[in-house]
């Protein structure tokens, strides 16, 4: 089945197939076109959304200078000069995660439909997968990103608090077309989450369950767990991890596996570290531990802190000692 080769003869629907999924090469076929060409569209947005955050360097000196000298008329001017241009920026992430949330929905109905099984799909729609493995990618890369960068929150706060001020005083504020009061009410709640495009996309995956009732639940957990396999398998197999033509690649396989834990543990009802999990925590945690420990501490943390059953009862104690 093209770049996705079966290499041990047990099921993975089962949560015991081991797979090589060529994530470097995959290309679409006929049927996956159509679908796949829109997505290329909004993947490549995204790369210029992390450019954007990766050179987002805040305002926070002119903030600082306009707030020590209320009074200085030019001082205000300047700040609010240079946090409006930025708003827009952050208006461009925010309307982007909407974007993210219909491309997931369009990929999970392909990959989740009951015409395949999981392990069919993986085999039939190499190249979706691969899309679904970007936007996990993506999301990871942009939280990353996010949280170690304070200037978002402190720069939205003053576009806030200044533009109330001008409100009380009848100032026409330059720039309030850009984000009135009720999306600057939405934004708020966005960049006040740690991991804001990963909110996102469980949200959109609980959204995608709730509307599509007729489609049973283990069609989209199954999907995830499915896909975690796989990343773990080639990431502890040295013969298959032999075969990424970049080290990259590897890395591209954590935060996807990642990625599809997280969704996993907040759309399966009992989460993914309950005993009855199809994702093997230990060995997920495990090869994420095998790493050099500078390159995975943000994925780390992601599985400590934005999962939604890490703490419950269910979890055991060996996977919570892991993971401390």
């Amino acid at each position: 089945m093209g770049n996705l080769i079966k290499v041990l003869t047990r099921d993975i629907d089962n949560n015991a197939g081991n797979f090589f999924l060529d994530f470097e090469n995959a290309q679409p076929s006929e049927a996956e076109r159509e679908l796949w060409d829109q997505l290329c569209v909004v993947l490549k947005d995204a790369r210029g959304i992390l450019d954007d955050l990766q050179s987002y360097n805040g305002a926070g000196e002119v903030i600082r200078e306009a707030i020590q000298h209320p009074s200085d008329e030019g001082l205000q001017e300047k700040s609010w000069g240079a946090v409006v241009p930025l708003v827009g920026k952050l208006k461009k992430f925010y309307e982007f995660s909407m974007r993210l949330e219909t491309a997931l929905h369009d990929l999970l109905r392909s990959l989740t439909s009951t015409r395949y099984t999981p392990t069919q799909h993986l085999e039939r729609e190499q190249a979706l997968a691969k899309q679904f493995a970007e936007i996990l990618d993506f999301t990871l890369r942009f939280d990353e990103l996010k949280m170690t960068n304070p200037a978002i929150q402190n720069d939205f706060s003053y576009y806030r608090r200044t533009l109330n001020r001008m409100r009380i005083k009848n100032v026409p504020a330059e720039g309030e077309n850009e984000v009135n009061n009720e999306l600057a009410n939405r934004m708020s709640l966005f960049y006040a989450e740690a991991t804001p495009m990963l909110k996102t996309l469980s949200d959109a995956t609980l959204k995608f369950v709730s509307e599509n009732k007729n489609l049973p639940l283990e069609n989209t957990t199954d999907c995830l767990s499915t896909m975690a396999s796989v990343c773990r398998v080639m990431l502890e197999t040295p013969e298959y991890r032999s075969r990424f033509a970049s080290e990259e690649t590897a890395s591209f396989c954590l935060r996807v596996m990642v990625g599809v834990i997280i969704l996993y543990d907040y759309v399966n009802p009992a989460g993914a570290f309950v005993k009855s999990s199809k994702i093997d925590m230990k060995g997920c945690i495990k090869v994420l531990k095998d790493q050099p420990p500078n390159s995975v501490e943000g994925l780390l943390n992601a599985l400590r802190y934005t999962t939604k059953h890490l703490n419950d009862e269910t979890t055991s104690k060996q996977i919570k000692t892991m993971l401390q």
